[in-house]
């Protein structure tokens, strides 16, 4: 399989504050992620809110450059790449939205929201255009009257397939799905899960999957990366992620994470204390204030990202 993604120390600041009454602060929102994303997988990039994952989003979408790091897309370096290429990767990355209420113009139907990009970055005829909205519409499971309906006559699960067939209409390599489910009726939720996968084994597209938790990404991924306050702090293959979770961060969320099977039903994970301000992280390990196993060396030392076996971990208990 060929990269798609290769991303390594991305980091994203912004500067905050200042003007007559006090000095400016870094925020750091993404301080040094790395991964890599084949073609036909899936990577879900897991974490509260706060963690740093639709920052990683926008880096990956080219909405945002990276303040450090290094971000190769589809064998394209974006730091090197002039206007026009990095108008041609914005064609080969596109997004969906977790919020399809908000995601779809109201004032305007459905063949038009699907034929926009096709417009703006094609010279397709009407008549062309008008066939590959078609043909998205039943790839994503709708018909083709609904080509002529408004984004107000839908439910959310079908608004989602719209928004997702949007996506596609350029023929994407890379999707970033922002939360694509949060929004939906647990009942819908599986079903556009499935129509990813249809899509991905379909198209052989690469995704990066964005979510809160653990429990939507168990079936759609093939890796998961665990953030916290801006780092990666466990990475690795779904199976020992879930299998064997190291870090305790990534421990607590599968211990919140629903299971019906109650052989899967993980010992509960106390965690004391609120998510710190980005603004203000703690020194050492910035989840140590929460930890329920932390020692004096997480107070002053930040953990790498370390390598055990084929997992990649950020925690110093895992060598004590």
């Amino acid at each position: 399989m060929n990269d798609v993604i290769q991303a390594s120390g991305l980091a994203r600041h912004y500067e905050v504050g200042g003007g007559l009454f006090g000095s400016a602060r870094t925020l750091k929102a993404l301080d040094g992620a790395g991964f890599t994303l084949r073609a036909g997988e899936t990577l879900a990039v897991v974490g509260e809110s706060g963690c740093g994952k639709s920052t990683l989003a926008r880096l990956v979408t080219l909405i945002e450059p990276p303040t450090a790091g290094h971000l190769v897309l589809d064998g394209v370096d974006v730091a090197n790449a002039d206007a026009s290429a990095i108008r041609r990767l914005r064609q080969r990355v596109q997004i969906v939205f977790q919020d399809p209420y908000g995601s779809l113009n109201p004032r305007k139907k459905v063949g038009t929201i699907l034929e926009e990009p096709l417009v703006i970055n094609t010279d397709k005829r009407a008549a062309e255009r008008r066939e590959d909205a078609m043909d998205m519409l039943a790839r994503v499971g709708l018909r083709r009257e609904h080509y002529n309906r408004f984004p107000h006559m839908f439910s959310g699960g079908q608004r989602q397939r719209i928004a997702i067939a949007r996506a596609l209409m350029l023929r994407p390599k890379i999707v970033v799905a922002d939360e694509p489910v949060s929004a939906l009726d647990v009942s819908i939720q599986a079903q556009v899960l499935n129509l990813l996968m249809e899509l991905q084994e379909e198209l052989d597209l690469a995704y990066l999957f964005i979510s809160h938790g653990l429990s939507v990404v168990e079936h759609i991924s093939n890796d998961v990366m665990v953030m916290y306050l801006g780092r990666t702090v466990e990475q690795g293959p779904k199976e020992e992620i879930f299998a064997s979770p190291r870090h305790p961060y990534t421990q607590a969320l599968l211990a919140s994470t629903p299971f019906v099977d109650p052989t899967r039903r993980a010992e509960r994970v106390v965690l004391t204390g609120e998510l710190p301000s980005p603004l203000n992280p703690p020194g050492g390990c910035a989840f140590h204030k929460r930890c329920p196993i932390a020692m004096a060396r997480c107070s002053v030392e930040r953990p790498e990202l370390l390598r055990y076996g084929d997992v990649h971990v950020a925690c110093h208990a895992v060598d004590s």
